[in-house]
């Protein structure tokens, strides 16, 4: 039997569907997703089979203008997550089409896709009428040749199977990368990290989420096979401490439950969550906290 694997890196702007895309492909929840834009900070491998093929894809954070140091570590991993794989699909979403985001990637896709095949995907075909889509199809391929184009609902499923079916295609053969039963190569640990921290994008307002963090500070597995899960979670200052607390800690105990009701149904077993929360002021400037995303810390001054 020939058998095929490889990388698949979906890149794109902030909340155009990968992370819907690549749960939707591997069949399990490995990635967050929400209404909120730039949620997915590392690059989360999820594994999926198609006939003889394993596909790995890496879920990439979105790309945006940056203007922090964890924004620029999180368009640095996407960038390299693209120039990892084998097959690179961009995805974007219909009713917004060409923005000036997609022109900075189109223009990054000449660079990085000379060495690989490159996709394109437009998805949430439900929110626009026909021609528009035509249209849009027609401008995107001619500024860039891709191989094939798709149009899809990630949500909805539509579309999905005919890209996962062309992508094992692409793929060359060789040994699968991953043991049969894996869905993603991120440590368990952080995997509960994201949970929570999706939890808590969730449910807090629009600007405390990209200044707070979630490290999973131990995990202790139980003669009964449950499991007790330690949680920190990081804010920058004392008043975001007492947004996440809630009046007498309401808020933070309705994300924790949230929290362990998915965990459990994730792992198929009880799970005992703790969640701390703490005021560290500099967390962004942290090289560990960076380690612990799994991204790149860069030197230097940010403005």
């Amino acid at each position: 039997m020939t058998t095929r694997a490889g990388f698949i890196a979906l890149i794109g702007e902030p909340n155009a569907g990968k992370s819907t895309l690549t749960n939707h492909m591997v069949g399990a929840k490995i990635s967050i997703v929400t209404h909120k834009v730039q949620t997915t900070r590392t690059r989360i491998r999820g594994v999926a089979l198609e006939g003889d093929a394993q596909l790995v894809f890496i879920d990439t954070p979105g790309l945006f203008q940056p203007r922090r140091r964890l924004d620029r570590a999180m368009v640095a991993a996407a960038w390299g997550g693209a120039a990892d794989a084998d097959v690179v699909v961009l995805m974007i979403e219909a009713h917004r089409g060409v923005t000036e985001g997609v022109e900075r990637i189109l223009e990054g896709l000449e660079e990085i896709g000379k060495d690989r095949t490159v996709a394109l995907a437009i998805n949430k075909i439900d929110k626009v009428q026909a021609e528009v889509l035509l249209a849009l199809t027609k401008e995107l391929n001619e500024r860039y040749n891709f191989a094939e184009t798709f149009m899809i609902s990630a949500e909805r499923g539509h579309g999905v199977d005919a890209l996962r079916k062309w992508l094992a295609a692409e793929l060359p053969e060789g040994p699968w990368l991953y043991p049969e039963d894996q869905i993603a190569d991120l440590p368990m640990r952080m995997i509960a990290a994201e949970i929570t921290r999706e939890k808590l994008t969730l449910r807090l307002h629009q600007e405390l989420p990209y200044q707070l963090t979630v490290e999973t500070e131990n995990w202790e597995e139980r003669k009964d096979g449950s499991a007790k899960i330690d949680q920190v979670v990081y804010v920058v200052r004392d008043g975001h401490k007492g947004i996440l607390l809630g009046k007498r800690g309401e808020t933070i105990k309705a994300i924790g439950q949230a929290s362990r009701v998915e965990l459990e149904e994730f792992l198929g077993r009880k799970i005992h969550l703790f969640l701390q929360v703490k005021v560290r002021p500099n967390w962004l400037d942290e090289k560990e906290r960076y380690s612990e995303m799994g991204l790149e810390f860069k030197d230097g001054n940010v403005s």
